[in-house]
């Protein structure tokens, strides 16, 4: 891709998924006219996927909200004015406030919230001005058990370990498939190039997944999991490490305590009693183990599939157990935790936004994580009569009715509330449901700083762009908007009352620039504080268009753990989780299929199924079935099938393939977008059905609440057109 003659171009950074690639936006008069990737950028080095080419076509997209929408008596929307809708906002929601106290107000927050920097740094604000208790969001559906494992054992939920890509010899890649994901707490562009560059210089990857997926597909090996069993993997290489003496016991005890008490309970989880639970053969688990420690560095990791299975916080746990033990916690090559020039640690700490555990729903007394509950609970906070009932909502780019299990529910639910409002650039299956709704300018008039994705890079760095477009005189950022919300509730610029009383003594305006200018010259690489020697601050970021590469990780667990005694290896809360794996291996085994999801590169959740480049070529909506059960069950290629679990039933279409293992079905999520063919014509014209009507909102895991989402019992049936009998 060139420069067309006469354009100028313009740095960025993409927003629309983890990997934050970077872009060169071409100019003529001001007006973007192109995008590529920018070869100069330090972290991306010219790599883009094919989303991040389509950001000008979500800009221009003609079924993009461009102005502010009000809910008409018929149902239709019709503009209102930015003071006219904020006002309205802050009158409703005070109003429900007052006479229904704190908690009958509730905000959701979608997963683009922690890509833009604005939006991140004031959602504490917003959540203090409500004062609600009532959070919910992304998280609890991908992230939850993670962040319950990390604040147990490191003492803050973001204190995440990341595979050291570039030293590794041996990656184990676990229910992950970072080829279709650009990598997921773990952000990395161009992974596939990561991923070569392991085996290109004679180290091996291992991908252990219910589907051979596109990851699998480049791997050294491909080994088939049953769905929702990996911690009980994981536990059974654990035992194998302990048994064959492998245990590096000397960084174990360098690092924290506890370890004896994990392994006092690894008896349930001999590689013979596993096999049949897990479907991988004992010689199998132990050959991995023992490569596992014998190669010269290696590192396991997992995302997605594990983590919000079954048991997903045990495997989240296992996991880092089992880096622990070989000796690849906070080594070179192993799991490394980077050092961001932004802590997001310090930020989550000082606002009261990390933990668990702190204090649980009204309904389902689920457990709070990171300051939200489990967004599977939302129906019930509305639905439920009582003190606390949820009557108002704020919805942020978000969309729970495609992305939280049973969501039918959740749709219903939203047509009961008193008042609904939502800052979206689309109306979509959740947003149609509001009173208002509010749309953020393109994401191009704002300026971009790496902030939470800074601290799960695999490789330290930092980017600080300017905007590359003027918004319009009628256009608001999103940040500026959950302000101007913020303020019309009482609030103000931060989550703290006090030192919001104190700013405000002092004339000091509170801005997420003046936060994050902050917090990176107070950072280990800012101008107030040198250790590194690179005296960063945002105008030396911004005279460097791709950013500045600050090296490899480098060890740092000593400020990666906040518990005075170093790493708690055997949390009770953990322990427990384990022992709950222990008791399922015992059960009999349920013959259901199992229901796991996919992704694909094209794809980002929900949202962007609008843009017809992106959704172009062969249809990716099938349920994938195994050539076996497909001959068991009658099945066809390409024929319709009824799916059903214990709260939905519904018809799919069938893809024959052997990716999956025998037992196990595939449904991508974010497709079924029929409900709102009116407002998005691309999206709603699309095929496909919304996977999450299937899986059972009663069903979480224990510990963190986290949606179980991958191993869901379903079951599948032809469909049979009964003829019309011959008269004789």
């Amino acid at each position: 891709m060139s420069k067309p003659a006469g354009a100028t171009s313009k740095p960025y950074v993409c927003p629309l998924c983890e990997a934050g690639c970077g872009l060169l936006v071409d100019l003529e008069g001001g007006r973007p006219v192109g995008v590529r990737p920018h070869e100069a950028d330090s972290f991306s080095a010219g790599y883009v996927c094919p989303k991040g080419l389509e950001i000008l076509n979500l800009d221009a997209d003609p079924d993009r909200i461009r102005t502010p929408l009000k809910k008409d008596a018929d149902g239709t929307f019709s503009p209102i004015g930015w003071d006219d809708a904020l006002a309205l906002a802050g009158e409703r929601l005070s109003a429900i406030r007052a006479e229904h106290g704190a908690d009958a107000n509730a905000v959701y927050f979608g997963t683009v919230g922690v890509h833009k920097h604005g939006a991140g740094l004031v959602r504490g604000a917003l959540i203090a001005a409500l004062g609600t208790k009532n959070v919910y969001g992304a998280s609890s559906q991908d992230t939850g058990a993670r962040f319950v494992t990390c604040s147990a054992m490191y003492g803050s939920a973001f204190s995440i370990a990341v595979p050291d890509l570039e030293r590794t010899d041996y990656l184990m890649c676990i229910g992950a498939n970072p080829l279709a994901s650009n990598g997921s707490l773990m952000t990395a562009p161009d992974v596939r190039g990561r991923l070569r560059a392991i085996l290109d210089r004679g180290g091996r990857i291992v991908v252990v997944d219910p589907r051979r997926t596109e990851t699998a597909k480049m791997a050294s090996e491909f080994v088939s999991i049953v769905p929702g069993t990996d911690a009980a993997f994981l536990l059974a290489m654990l035992k194998v490490l302990v048994d064959a003496g492998r245990v590096r016991r000397d960084r174990l005890a360098a690092q924290g305590t506890g370890f004896e008490a994990i392994e006092a309970k690894l008896s349930a989880f001999a590689p013979q009693r596993v096999a049949a639970w897990t479907g991988i053969d004992a010689e199998t688990i132990e050959r991995l183990a023992l490569e596992l420690a014998d190669a010269p560095t290696s590192v396991v990791y997992s995302r997605m599939g594990p983590g919000n299975a079954e048991h997903s916080t045990a495997s989240c746990y296992a996991v880092e157990l089992l880096n622990a033990a070989l000796g690849r916690l906070d080594a070179p090559g192993g799991a490394m935790f980077p050092t961001p020039a932004i802590d997001l640690t310090r930020l989550a700490r000082l606002t009261k936004a990390d933990g668990f555990g702190r204090y649980t729903s009204r309904v389902r007394s689920l457990p709070e994580v990171v300051g939200e509950l489990p967004s599977t609970t939302l129906a019930d906070e509305i639905e439920t009569e009582g003190e606390g009932q949820v009557r108002g909502l704020v919805t942020f780019a978000g969309n729970p009715v495609q992305s939280v299990p049973n969501g039918r529910r959740i749709a219903r639910a939203l047509e009961k509330l008193d008042f609904m409002v939502s800052v979206d650039i689309y109306l979509n299956e959740t947003t149609r449901h509001a009173d208002l709704v509010l749309p953020p300018a393109p994401a191009l008039a704002d300026d971009h700083v790496d902030l939470f994705f800074g601290n799960m890079r695999v490789r330290n760095g930092v980017r600080w762009v300017p905007e590359v477009i003027e918004r319009g005189p009628d256009e608001r950022l999103d940040w500026e908007i959950l302000s101007a919300l913020t303020k019309r509730l009482g609030g103000g610029p931060t989550a703290m009352p006090a030192v919001d009383k104190a700013l405000a003594a002092l004339g000091i305006e509170v801005t997420p620039d003046a936060v994050a200018q902050f917090a990176l010259r107070t950072g280990p690489y800012g101008d107030r504080f040198l250790p590194f020697g690179k005296g960063l601050n945002k105008k030396k970021l911004l005279a460097m268009a791709g950013g500045v590469d600050l090296g490899p990780l480098v060890p740092s667990l000593d400020r990666r753990v906040f518990f005075s005694g170093g790493v708690r290896f055997a949390p009770e809360a953990l322990l427990g989780a384990v022992d709950a794996v222990a008791a399922a291996i015992a059960a009999e085994p349920s013959g259901a299929l199992r229901l796991i999801g996919r992704r694909h590169l094209r794809s980002n959740n929900s949202w962007m199924h609008n843009l017809p480049g992106l959704v172009s070529g062969r249809p990716r909506d099938a349920l994938l079935v195994h050539p076996d059960d497909a001959a068991r069950l009658g099945l066809a290629d390409g024929e319709r099938a009824r799916m059903r679990s214990r709260i939905h039933e519904g018809e799919v279409r069938v893809e024959i393939s052997d990716e999956v293992r025998p037992g196990v079905v595939s449904l991508p999520h974010g497709y079924g977008h029929g409900a709102v063919r009116d407002h998005q014509a691309v999206a709603g014209a699309l095929s496909g059905v919304c996977a999450n009507d299937w899986i059972d909102d009663e069903a979480v895991e224990p510990i963190s609440g986290q949606s179980i989402l991958n191993g869901v019992r379903v079951e599948v049936e032809p469909i049979r057109i009964a003829l019309p009998r011959s008269t004789p």
